[in-house]
């Protein structure tokens, strides 16, 4: 294991919560597909699947923070060090962070930063920061990546050993370049 559970479990979520968003590109460049977190019944979908706890507001502005805590943390996936350590550090300074043992529902104890009644976009900012503490700390950014696939935008973490993870787990990106490959293969031998 590269980083500890409760670490790999943040980046996965922050992965996902990116991943909500439009992310395949087309040969013009243009922004395709659709936005999966664009409703209150989406972000209910999400925050149920990946077990956010604490309040709730249910209402557009919430919708509206959690988004922009998307694209937020997309630019941190993305960006190198010393960018991504600054706007993680400013993540964490605007929700007043104070990192704390908890232990609820099924999960044993872990971190949390924030209190149960903040803003759901500061809670899921907070928790993906303060995994890519550990991330930043462990000179592991290379984990953090942008799909292969070249119609693709998606993030993924690569956790493998041998750091060869190149596709995202959002469609069949893997599937469909090793596809190609082996059709190009068979149409030149």
């Amino acid at each position: 294991m590269v980083f500890t559970n409760d670490t790999e479990v943040a980046l996965q979520s922050a992965a996902n919560l990116i991943n909500t968003a439009p992310s395949s590109v087309e040969a013009d460049l243009s922004v395709t597909g659709h936005d999966t977190l664009a409703s209150m019944d989406d972000l209910d979908a999400f925050v149920l699947r990946e077990q956010f706890s604490g309040s709730r507001e249910h209402s557009p502005a919430e919708v509206k923070a959690v988004r922009a805590m998307r694209s937020e943390l997309r630019i941190i996936f993305t960006a190198d060090e010393d960018t991504a350590a600054v706007m993680t550090n400013a993540l964490l300074a605007r929700a007043h962070a104070l990192p704390q043992l908890v232990k609820h529902d099924q999960w044993d104890w872990h971190l949390h930063a924030t209190a149960p009644a903040a803003p759901l976009a500061q809670r899921m900012g907070v928790e993906a920061a303060m995994a890519l503490v550990d991330v930043i700390r462990a000179k592991e950014l290379g984990r953090l990546k942008i799909c292969a696939a070249p119609d693709c935008q998606a993030v993924l973490i690569d956790l493998s050993k041998n750091r060869s993870r190149r596709y995202c787990d959002t469609g069949n990106c893997g599937n469909r370049a090793h596809v190609a490959a082996y059709r190009r293969r068979k149409s030149t031998g």
